[in-house]
């Protein structure tokens, strides 16, 4: 006997066609692949940070990896509602994804947080734009994009207190990359 795959369901949800919802579905994919690495990285930075303020920040990252999870079975069960299979598999993250991996191995808090800031905007950054389209299309959807960019901004921000001097300058202000930014946080 032969099982048929389908990766998408003849129905999306009320209120929105068809096309719309597996559209807004493929524009979660692409997140939930991009959620999926931000969870992945914060716990490797949590396993290879070391130095001073050792402790705060490897404590800090383990409520933010718990919450990133979340989102990740948010956004998995919202595609597959708008009646689309999510695909949480790794060989499909990396064959999807346009970035590397995160740059930075066992290292020093500042240089963690400094790498961690530029993975934060450079996941809001996408995140945002694909919740520009979405908003267009799904109120739902957009709404829970914006609460997992509110949250997220939150932690970019406890990321960057650390990184903050008096003047409220942020002392990896140009860096473009994680090596960059960790190189000018030392």
């Amino acid at each position: 006997m032969v099982v048929k795959r389908t990766l998408h369901a003849g129905y999306t949800v009320p209120g929105l066609s068809l096309q719309d919802g597996h559209r807004v579905a493929e524009l979660l994919q692409s997140r939930l692949h991009a959620l999926n690495d931000l969870q992945l990285t914060l716990k490797h930075a949590h396993w290879n940070v070391v130095g001073r303020d050792f402790i705060s920040v490897h404590e800090m990252l383990d409520p933010q990896i718990d919450v990133v999870r979340a989102m990740v079975d948010a956004t998995a069960e919202r595609i597959a509602t708008l009646g689309v299979s999510p695909n949480g598999l790794p060989g499909a993250l990396v064959a999807a994804r346009s970035w590397d991996d995160y740059a930075i191995g066992r290292a020093g808090t500042a240089a963690h947080l400094a790498a961690l800031d530029v993975v934060y905007t450079g996941f809001l950054s996408s995140h945002r734009k694909a919740l520009s389209e979405v908003g267009a299309l799904d109120a739902i959807t957009e709404d829970m994009l914006i609460g997992q960019c509110a949250a997220l901004e939150l932690f970019q921000w406890f990321m960057r207190a650390h990184l903050e001097d008096d003047d409220g300058d942020l002392l990896t202000a140009g860096a473009k990359t994680e090596r960059s930014a960790a190189k000018k946080a030392k």
